[in-house]
């Protein structure tokens, strides 16, 4: 009875009845993942009266055989007459119907009078195919060529695509829109649209496996669909086209492609009012005759995503849990349904008070109870108990994609990455809070060096080869608490697996960390998502961000090499996060080649360095108070009324950026007007606005703030000096300054090397004011026999100095004027700058 009942599911009567629908990075019909296995039809040559699809007994025929040859979608590239959308849905088909935007596009340049009404064009297309339980997708256009795309410039043709999707969505709600996009326009932002097409024919493996990845980039959280790909089998021969869609059609769908289409089904095609007989990308030839491609395409839509006769290693997936029985149903019942041949699930209970252990063994799972010890240890302790050669771990609110496992392993299976993690998207019905929260900073992700190299991912969907995380030495069980980390006689192991210190967050940073230390590197899979709920209240996230800033307080004292002076992480890499991109913009420089020629035109964008960044930092707001203080001065000290200017722009600056965040900010179709709209971007520029402060707040606690020194207290003054060192051993001058550089950084010292034009060799620094440099000369004696010389002096800060002098010297006149009160304020801050920068130069040069 199962299997009939699966047979009647799988039918494609029934399975025309449910409308597709985007959920993460694949599309879905009902509960049912939708691969799309997709070929091209069209265009063909007209009848009499206009009608491209007047030959209905052969395109019956033709639906018959794509079919029986396992393609479940066509791509057309106009709106088809409702009998071509009928025998689609007779033979199961899907239609990605294309509304032809591009054809428009002129118009938006000559502007003329009697140029008709695109809008009303393209709502009378929709009108006719609305609903009709065949339809895909709607595609609003196909590759708007590459030079009228610069003569209109980014920005009108995006506004062009938006206007058009908005009238779609106005006729067909339910409907899923689309743009085909191509390599030449690649620069176009198109955050609107329900999923990304790209037509890519790339005939080098490498270079297409390269550039998917970079596509999967573009697309972030949604869908990516290659709308074409395909080989001329003219110029290069059937038996090479069979082979290159081989690979192209298994690339793609191993990258995390949600479907391909193969361009085309047939080698009958008409263009610009002729046949064209010069080229053959078609599976069939014009007369319908298969070549070898077919088969070729046939047997890889079979095996998608992975062919089953891979060797997939034995995964062991590991649940920390601690009072998490709110969330943990999800997160089983997910990892229940992974279609994965060799997997365990273990939960770790780290001291739950609730039911969370109970209903974990509902399920079946190994469950492993522990007194509460915290996020690290609850993590070593699945990782110890762990039988598979990979240990993916995932939080108790988070629950995966069927196809997750999978995924992550085939990423192992192709590369040597130690660790490989993917994105974590939130799941929709959490709530409109949980949905704002989504789209502000602050939210777990993923930062890449390339795409598909990552420096950091996140704890709630990583997995490592265990005997990379065993390499590393397991953790150090002695270190229980956070508050290990002040007492001096607690030794740090730099190499300890999950540092159990971090019983909040940050474990997943120190852990990616100490693996690439070693030597490893981390991976990136696109494709292998987990599904995250966001904190759905205020107050949950506002705790979120407060934990967050703890752990960045305390990764700060084990990494002080990777924080900058002012206490941020310095990655080397790109962050990519929703609420990070919306809130710091998404300008940049479109590289269109010279002419305009260039194939590939990206749009390049800046760092998240820069003006723009700086009122989303914490420490803004240590700012905005000073001002405040000093124009509250003001009142008995006119010329401090100065710094209300400072004030307005610091008080103005974030709330600008805020609303600027939450006006980019792409809401769901629901949300995008009226007054709905405004208060969900309202919510969304409060958490902008809540966000850094939060972390501000966890990490003043714990120590992270500007005025934090490192190094030994020294009260003597800090000037220049000279030594020399006779040695009878020669060492060349790169081991010297290397082994020098190791002597500081084992006395905790936070050390950085000169660069290509600096005439020093390190600088230690003790704060934010303070630092010392170095700079050694080697001459070279003969046998053997060196003299070493060193030099070493204070570094004073600008940013210490400046402000030092400007308030000594508004304290003099303070002075003058008899405003006693001020003159004494306004003097200690001097002073109090003097001895914090003195102190800093002193211990870093002790």
């Amino acid at each position: 009875m199962g299997t009939a009942l699966k047979e009647h599911l799988e039918s494609p009567a029934v399975r025309a009845i449910s409308r597709p629908s985007v959920r993460g990075k694949f599309l879905f019909l009902g509960e049912e993942k939708f691969y799309v296995r997709g070929v091209t039809y069209g265009t063909f040559r007209p009848d009499a009266n206009g009608n491209e699809y007047h030959n209905l007994k052969l395109i019956d025929q033709d639906f018959a055989k794509m079919a029986a040859n396992g393609i479940n979608t066509i791509r057309i590239y106009n709106v088809p007459p409702p009998r071509v959308l009928d025998m689609a849905q007779k033979h199961g088909l899907r239609v990605m119907v294309g509304l032809s935007a591009e054809q428009y596009v002129g118009f938006l340049i000559d502007k003329k009078k009697s140029a008709p009404n695109i809008q009303e064009l393209v709502r009378a297309k929709v009108r006719a195919c609305a609903g009709h339980p065949s339809l895909l997708c709607y595609a609003l256009g196909n590759e708007i060529p590459a030079p009228i795309a610069r003569w209109l410039g980014r920005r009108q043709v995006e506004r062009y695509l938006a206007q058009l999707y908005r009238v779609v969505k106005a006729e067909d709600p339910d409907g899923l829109v689309t743009y085909v996009n191509y390599p030449t326009t690649e620069y176009l932002q198109l955050p609107f649209l329900d999923f990304v097409c790209f037509n890519v024919y790339l005939e080098s493996q490498e270079r297409f496996e390269a550039y998917l990845a970079r596509l999967h980039i573009l697309a972030g959280d949604r869908p990516l669909i290659m709308s074409e790909v395909g080989l001329d089998s003219l110029r290069n021969g059937r038996f090479n086209q069979a082979r290159v869609l081989d690979w192209q059609v298994r690339s793609s769908f191993g990258s995390g492609c949600a479907g391909v289409f193969v361009y085309a089904w047939t080698d009958e095609w008409y263009r610009g009012g002729a046949d064209a007989y010069d080229w053959a990308f078609g599976l069939t030839d014009a007369g319908r005759n298969p070549k070898p491609a077919l088969a070729s395409v046939r047997k890889a839509f079979s095996e998608i995503p992975f062919p089953s006769n891979l060797n997939w290693p034995r995964i062991s997936v590991v649940v920390c849990s601690h009072n998490g029985a709110r969330t943990i149903r999800d997160c089983c019942e997910g990892l229940l349904k992974l279609e994965y041949p060799n997997y365990e699930v273990i939960v770790v209970d780290d001291g739950s008070t609730d039911r969370t252990a109970a209903l974990a063994c509902r399920y079946g799972f190994r469950v492993i109870s522990t007194e509460n010890r915290g996020l690290s240890n609850a993590r070593n302790t699945g990782m110890e108990a762990a039988t598979g050669e990979i240990v993916a771990y995932i939080d108790d609110d988070a629950y995966p994609d069927p196809h997750w496992l999978t995924y992550l392993a085939f990423t192992f299976l192709s590369t040597s990455h130690a660790g490989v993690g993917g994105p974590n998207i939130a799941p929709p019905g959490d709530g409109p809070v949980a949905e704002c929260v989504d789209h502000a900073p602050g939210n777990p992700t993923h930062v890449l060096l390339s795409d598909r190299e990552a420096e950091h991912i996140p704890g709630c969907n990583m997995a490592f080869r265990k005997a990379s995380l065993q390499a590393i030495g397991g953790f150090e069980p002695r270190l229980r608490i956070a508050g290990d980390l002040k007492r001096p006689h607690v030794e740090l192991h730099p190499y300890s697996g999950f540092d159990p210190q971090f019983r909040v967050a940050g474990d997943d940073v120190d852990v990616c960390w100490r693996l690439q230390q070693q030597g490893e590197t981390l991976g990136f899979s696109p494709a292998a998502m987990v599904w995250h709920h966001r904190r759905n209240s205020i107050r949950t996230y506002w705790k979120q961000q407060l934990g967050y800033g703890k752990a960045e307080a305390m990764l700060e004292r084990k990494w002080p090499q990777r924080y900058n002076a002012v206490g941020h992480f310095t990655w080397a890499g790109r962050v990519y996060a929703k609420g990070l991109m919306y809130l710091l913009g998404c300008g940049g420089r479109i590289y269109h080649g010279i002419w305009g020629s260039a194939p590939f035109q990206s749009l390049y964008q800046p760092g998240t360095s820069g003006l723009w960044s700086l009122p989303s930092m914490p420490e803004w707001y240590l700012a905005t108070l000073f001002l405040v203080g000093l124009t509250a001065l003001g009142a008995l000290w006119r010329p401090l009324l100065f710094a209300s200017p400072l004030l307005i722009l610091a008080v103005v600056a974030p709330l600008v950026q805020a609303g600027v965040s939450a006006a980019r900010t792409p809401l769901r179709s629901v949300h995008r007007r009226g007054i709905v709209s405004l208060k969900f971007r309202a919510l969304i520029a409060f958490l902008c606005l809540l966000q850094p402060l939060g972390r501000l707040w966890g990490r003043l606690r714990h120590g992270l703030c500007p005025w934090r020194r490192r190094g030994p207290v020294c009260r003597s003054l800090p000037r220049p000096q000279t030594f020399s060192l006779w040695t009878e051993r020669w060492q060349s001058p790169d081991e010297r300054l290397e082994s020098l550089e190791a002597a500081l950084r084992a006395r905790d010292a936070v050390v950085r090397r000169g660069g290509d034009f600096d005439r020093w060799d390190l600088e230690v620094r003790s704060g934010l004011f303070g630092a010392g440099r170095i700079l050694m000369a080697v001459e070279d004696h003969g046998c053997g026999r060196q003299l070493v010389r060193y030099r070493s002096w204070p570094r004073y800060s600008p940013a210490a100095l400046v402000p030092t002098l400007l308030f000594a010297a508004l304290s003099s006149k303070a002075a003058l004027d008899h405003a006693w009160l001020v003159c004494t304020l306004l003097g200690l801050t001097a002073l109090l700058l003097a001895r914090h920068t003195i102190q800093g130069c002193a211990a870093a040069m002790a």
